[in-house]
């Protein structure tokens, strides 16, 4: 960068903030000079929202764990009442899961050997 270059910019710089404090100056001073009216009311309080109750809340599974005799643990996974998955524990190997391929269907067994399943979430709940 050249020494014309830098006092250029420094010109530009000092332009810029005299400008900025010619123009600020009236808006202070008009500011200032701003008195509220003598009839004013105070506004009423607004309560704050109700907090939602989070037992109606359906987005996310209830899940019960039951602890069988052979040291087996099954945890149930429900939404809105209906069972849709199980994750089986067993005291000695793999974990695995089992769901429901649709409402009036079986379980399938997501295990070390899967079946082909089709994911399904439930996106929008009307």
């Amino acid at each position: 960068m050249r020494k014309d270059d830098k006092n250029t910019n420094y010109k530009y710089l000092s332009f810029l903030l005299l400008t900025l404090c010619v123009f600020q100056a009236p808006l202070v001073a008009f500011a200032k000079d701003k008195v509220p009216p003598a009839n004013l009311q105070p506004l009423e309080d607004i309560p704050p929202p109700p907090i939602a109750d989070d037992g109606n809340l359906t987005d996310e599974p209830k899940i019960t764990i039951v602890k069988k005799k052979n040291g087996d643990t099954v945890e149930e996974y429900r939404i809105g009442g209906n069972l849709y998955m199980m994750k089986v524990t067993p005291a000695h190997g793999v974990p695995y899961y089992m769901h429901k391929e649709d409402q009036d269907g079986g379980w399938l067994n997501d295990g070390p050997t899967q079946p082909f399943s089709i994911p399904k979430w439930t996106l929008f709940r009307f």
